[in-house]
């Protein structure tokens, strides 16, 4: 099992993978969550999935395992900056406005988690591990790109595996309902975790 961080300059170094990765989130969140979402050539994606992003994957022999999407909150392209500011401002019907307790950051210091998954095809006598490798991969990329901290919309059963995986992290919204699935927005602290 391997975790690589892609971003647009590094994505031809490693063949299929991008393209898995976006073929799993279709899985994960079109197939499996039935979430209305754009798709192409059987693969998810949307208008966050810019060079300004970067994608962890947690793979296996080509097999995506799981995946994060991590948008700087500095972000623009066109009307759109990252994914939970734009719901904050009623851009995005699907997510509710109210998700944040306070009004969404915009520094270099922050960066946006979104697009979280882990595959459904993922062995359950494996997935803890997999959690792991993402979130420590996650943690390392957002830290070498210069956050300090994490805004995340996760599944809100995060306080359950989040001290498991060494994440300090707090509520920065309340839970609400997505499309069926609960979820929350989390504040996920780098600067103790920085070596």
């Amino acid at each position: 099992m391997q975790s690589t961080t892609l971003s647009f300059a590094n994505l031809h170094n490693h063949g299929e993978l991008f393209a898995n990765l976006f073929r799993a989130r279709r899985q994960s969140f079109i197939v499996q969550n039935k979430w209305d979402l754009p798709e192409a050539m059987g693969m998810e994606y949307d208008q966050y999935d810019t060079p300004a992003s970067r994608w962890v994957a947690v793979h296996h022999l080509g097999e995506v395992l799981a995946g994060i999407r991590l948008t700087p909150t500095t972000a623009r392209c066109g009307i759109y900056s990252y994914m939970i500011r734009d719901a904050q401002k009623g851009l995005l019907d699907q997510i509710p406005e109210d998700l944040l307790y306070d009004e969404a950051p915009v520094a270099p210091h922050i960066w946006e988690s979104s697009r979280v998954f882990v595959s459904h095809a993922t062995p359950q006598n494996i997935r803890r591990r997999v959690h792991a490798f993402l979130i420590a991969e996650m943690m390392r990329s957002a830290r070498e790109l210069g956050a300090t901290r994490v805004l995340g919309l996760i599944p809100s059963n995060w306080p359950r595996w989040a001290s498991r995986c060494g994440l300090d992290a707090e509520a920065a919204g309340p839970e609400m309902d997505i499309d069926g699935s609960r979820n929350q927005c989390v504040w996920i602290n780098l600067s103790q975790n920085l070596h």
